[in-house]
């Protein structure tokens, strides 16, 4: 019988051990050597926290429900050709990640802190120039789910500011990002009550302040531009988590365009590890953020819709249905998704569930919508029923 110990200390790479919430439980003496931290330092630690990970593009891989995260949990690997992780000195390295799942048998002593896969580290041969390159200093803004701001892999405090107004000034262009707002809309937003005066005084400070904490942060170019009494956020300064995700979904859609589906299913899983919330979703009240939030929640039950139709096609039952109640928990009367994880279920022999499904979607359905399961759903259930 292996121990998870005795399998890190066996690989020739650095390799450590993490459990279902990305908590290092096994550290070898590889990844110390690599990263800089020891056992104890390691041990307990976020994934994150240690590796602090990079595309080679500079946008961050270390993210709350990262790709691995989610492969883990549905016992798959999870593999990077070339990453940037950052070693306990600051450094920067070079390196591919790769991972091992480990079986829930008997085969296997589990008792390595519940350690669910094993990641490995390899390093990769860089020009000695680019061996740590300075990440260029753009404003990373996490806008979906919980918002937060960072810079290259460190995150801005701005509950710090003293002046509050400066985050919502900073969150309203980037609703708007890319389109000049004239000062009278942001004074009218920001202080309704005020003078003219006094609200052009305000909006002055207040940007002032915004552009000074920016680049106390590190953030040494301009980011907000100054036009003809409007303001803007340059586009090539920041870098947003809504745009990534819109970006990775078309390029989903235009590889099943393309007919490669697998490929397809891949942009998409990617895309929905950015698709933290709903935009803003602490501004829930701000009519500002309404319209991009709705747009953005429709691409993402559209493409949780392609996502399950393409797991079906592929025979990959379990993930379809999982995909449907993600869906399902956004949005409880998309009678398509009740449909499709009932004819799923169906197919994995689950005939009961299957039948529970159908009757969470006519409770919910009459509800909150006051009608019953069109004549598709109802034929499904019956032949279910009598099978």
């Amino acid at each position: 019988m292996f121990k998870v110990d005795e399998l890190l200390h066996l690989s020739s790479d650095a390799a450590f051990g993490v459990d279902h919430d990305l908590r290092v439980t096994t550290w070898n003496q590889h990844a110390e050597k690599l990263l800089g931290y020891t056992t104890s330092e390691a041990l307990g630690s976020s994934c994150h926290e240690i590796l602090h990970a990079l595309f080679s593009d500079g946008e961050p891989l270390c993210v709350p429900n990262c790709q691995a995260k989610h492969c883990f949990g549905r016992c798959q690997p999870f593999s990077i050709q070339s990453c940037w992780v950052r070693r306990k000195n600051g450094t920067k390295v070079s390196v591919s990640l790769s991972s091992l799942v480990i079986p829930q048998t008997e085969h296997y002593d589990q008792s390595g802190g519940g350690t669910i896969a094993i990641i490995f580290l390899r390093t990769l041969p860089v020009p000695e120039a680019e061996v740590n390159p300075a990440p260029e200093a753009i404003l990373r803004c996490f806008t979906l789910g919980h918002f937060s701001l960072g810079i290259a892999d460190q995150r801005i405090a701005f509950e710090r500011w003293e002046r509050k107004q400066a985050l919502i000034l900073l969150k309203y262009l980037l609703s708007l990002r890319g389109q000049a707002v004239h000062r009278e809309r942001l004074m009218e937003y920001l202080w309704p009550e005020a003078t003219n005066a006094q609200g052009r005084e305000r909006l002055k400070v207040t940007v002032y302040f915004l552009r000074q904490a920016l680049r106390r942060a590190g953030i040494d170019k301009e980011i907000i531009v100054t036009s003809d009494q409007s303001y803007l956020l340059k586009r090539e300064q920041i870098w947003v988590d809504a745009d990534a995700y819109e970006a990775q979904v078309n390029q989903g859609r235009l590889l099943e365009q393309q007919g490669d589906s697998k490929a397809a299913i891949l942009s998409y899983e990617q895309a929905q590890t950015l698709y933290r919330g709903h935009y803003l979703e602490e501004d829930r009240y701000d009519e500002l953020c309404a319209e991009e939030r709705e747009r953005l929640r429709e691409i993402c039950l559209n493409t949780l819709g392609r996502m399950a139709k393409l797991y079906t096609a592929h025979e990959e039952f379990d993930r379809s249905i999982q995909v449907c109640r993600t869906a399902l928990v956004q949005e409880p009367c998309l009678e398509s998704f009740h449909c499709m994880a009932m004819q799923n279920l169906w197919q994995l022999g689950r005939r009961n569930e299957a039948l529970v499904q159908f009757g969470n979607c006519k409770k919910v359905l009459a509800q909150n919508l006051s009608v019953e399961p069109s004549l598709e759903t109802q034929k499904l259930y019956q032949k279910i029923l009598s099978s």
